[in-house]
């Protein structure tokens, strides 16, 4: 299983939390009609202005998708906020581990040791 989850824990800038809802909610509409990811969420906490996006991916491909068809709404995204920390859960290629780290810094890769995905059917 070469399933990886992206965690993204941002710092809304001050006085930009609209505009950031704004932009993570264009970002997240264009992913879910055109993104390979298995799973978007995103959630804010406005009293510590910070943001919490989880991404699942089927694997290291998946994400290459992601960022060629996602650049301008990753852009706008980061026009209204930094990235705190950014941690990878599972194994990517080293080719998405370094496009992750020359993005954003810093990265936590922890390698997956067990687990499963199980989804309900659409409502």
């Amino acid at each position: 299983m070469n399933t990886l989850l992206f965690r993204n824990t941002m710092r809304i800038n001050d006085g930009q939390l609209e505009g950031f809802r704004a932009a993570i909610e264009r970002a997240v509409d264009f992913a879910q009609r055109h993104g390979p990811q298995l799973m978007v969420q995103t959630f804010v906490d406005e009293e510590r202005m910070l943001a919490h996006s989880f991404q699942l991916y089927r694997d290291s491909e998946a994400v290459r998708t992601h960022w060629k068809l996602a650049d301008p709404y990753i852009r706008e995204v980061m026009e209204y906020c930094t990235v705190e920390t950014f941690e990878v859960f599972g194994e990517p290629d080293p080719d998405v581990a370094d496009g992750v780290r020359s993005a954003v810094g810093e990265v936590t890769i922890s390698p997956r040791i067990a687990g499963f995905v199980r989804f309900a059917a659409p409502a």
